[in-house]
């Protein structure tokens, strides 16, 4: 079995899990199982691999997986802990009482708590903490949902560049280094970002208030009543809200994300140690503990499962096998030979540059594990060919696939998030598009200047 029978195999494998998932026939950590453990098959039988070297690759991949897995698990629990703490809750309604009638206050301030919400890095549940809180605003106020959506996204797309946020950790698994590495090279890029998202929400403001918002539209909250809807929030919230540890809370969180920086310990750690000090801290007692663990168990455990699935993908595709003196080309380096061969290497040298460009569109075909997982490796491989560094490719692919994450149709966070602002998918797409577009070229020519990615 040649090469290029190889690299074709390799390619109907990525198509075959890319239309699977794009037609929610299965699950993706058993698309990532599934196809490629039928291609290892094929390459076994046609005497590409043996046995062996199949189950090489496979614990081969597992090495590059297990860490970002691990830190999936203790940041989903870590902040899961916080949310149900109500140290978010308390943040929002003490910002909120700043805002007043200002429409462009209003606007800032959906950013600002976008940014807070996010820091989870999961999109369902900061547009549940976002536009529940923001819709009835924005309605007394008359501006757009379009516009609360828009805001939210951009917001979100930037803080997901965070080391546990879904692509930053794909990323990561691809060039097998840590997240917290990789988030130590486009943390220039998110700050940059998180000023231009600031920006991005004044401007939307303006536009709103040119439109008359806010006009006839005061809001109908005043401080103390805000600051009631506050208390009433944390008293509805039941046993597990703990208004009073409120400064332990956030002073914790400041010490993880401190942790993360630092980047003295793998970015798992600090998870680790926060999950254990929040646990004794705000729910003493086994009984109550496991009831936390719980509640937080369904998420944390589909996504380990997708990435510990994902090893398998990663080792049949991406690692190579040495027998003796003699390296076995990988599956992904196959495919990248053949693409090599049709691709004009004035534009191979500039991949990074082409891939930057091209991410919010393809964002609109590909869900993230597709992006990530199946495209990644090819385009390392490619760039390899031209001599064009793996890390840069990742960054164009991470910094710009992140700024249209949410308004992907292929993302399930996008569907909730404009099912509860009541908008139709297209509407939103149309009117956050350009704008991501925009913002994505702008985060890639700074990662330029900086020379984080080559021109």
């Amino acid at each position: 079995m040649n090469g290029v029978v190889v690299g074709l195999l390799g390619f109907l494998c990525i198509i075959a899990i890319v239309i699977t998932l794009f037609k929610s026939i299965t699950l993706p950590s058993i698309a990532f199982i599934l196809f490629p453990s039928i291609l290892g098959l094929i390459l076994v039988l046609g005497g590409y691999y043996t046995f062996d070297n199949l189950a090489a690759l496979i614990k081969a991949g597992f090495s590059s997986t297990g860490p970002t897995a691990a830190l999936f698990v203790f940041s989903v629990l870590y902040f899961g802990i916080m949310t149900d703490a109500g140290m978010f809750d308390v943040i929002i309604g003490k910002l909120m009482t700043l805002v007043g009638d200002n429409v462009i206050g209003v606007a800032l301030m959906t950013a600002v708590i976008a940014l807070i919400g996010h820091l989870d890095g999961g999109g369902a549940s900061t547009f549940c903490i976002v536009i529940p809180a923001m819709l009835p605003v924005y309605k007394k106020m008359h501006m757009r949902p379009t516009t609360l959506l828009r805001i939210a996204v951009l917001s979100m797309g930037v803080l997901n560049l965070m080391p546990w946020a879904g692509p930053t950790m794909r990323a990561a698994s691809v060039l097998g280094m840590e997240a917290g590495k990789l988030w130590n090279t486009l943390l220039p890029i998110q700050i940059f970002g998180i000023f231009l998202a600031l920006a991005h929400a004044v401007l939307a403001g303006w536009q709103e208030k040119q439109r008359g918002a806010g006009l006839d539209g005061k809001l109908a909250h005043e401080e103390g009543e805000v600051e009631e809807e506050a208390a009433q929030a944390a008293q509805d919230a039941g046993e597990l809200a703990r208004p009073k540890l409120f400064v332990f809370n956030l002073a914790l969180t400041i010490a993880v994300i401190a942790m993360l920086i630092w980047d003295v310990f793998p970015s798992y750690v600090p998870f680790m140690v926060g999950v254990v000090a929040a646990l004794l801290v705000n729910y003493p007692g086994a009984k109550m503990q496991k009831k936390i663990i719980n509640l937080h168990a369904g998420p944390a455990l589909t996504m380990c499962s997708t990435l510990m699935a994902a090893a398998v993908l990663m080792g049949i595709l991406v690692k190579t096998v040495t027998v003796g003196d003699t390296t076995i080309p990988s599956v992904v380096t196959c495919m990248s030979d053949i693409i090599k061969m049709i691709l004009p290497s004035a534009l191979g040298k500039h991949l990074p540059l082409v891939i930057g460009i091209l991410s919010v569109p393809l964002a609109l075909a590909f869900d993230t594990d597709s992006y990530f997982y199946g495209m990644l490796p090819v385009m390392i491989g490619i760039g390899e060919g031209f001599g064009v560094g793996a890390l840069p490719i990742a960054v164009a692919m991470v910094v710009c696939r992140n700024c249209a994450t949410f308004i992907s149709p292929m993302v399930p966070a996008t569907l909730l998030g404009v099912g509860l602002a009541d908008v139709d998918i297209k509407d939103h797409i149309k009117a956050s598009f350009m704008y991501v577009w925009v913002f994505s070229i702008l985060c890639m020519l700074f990662a330029i200047v900086l020379g984080i990615m080559p021109l």
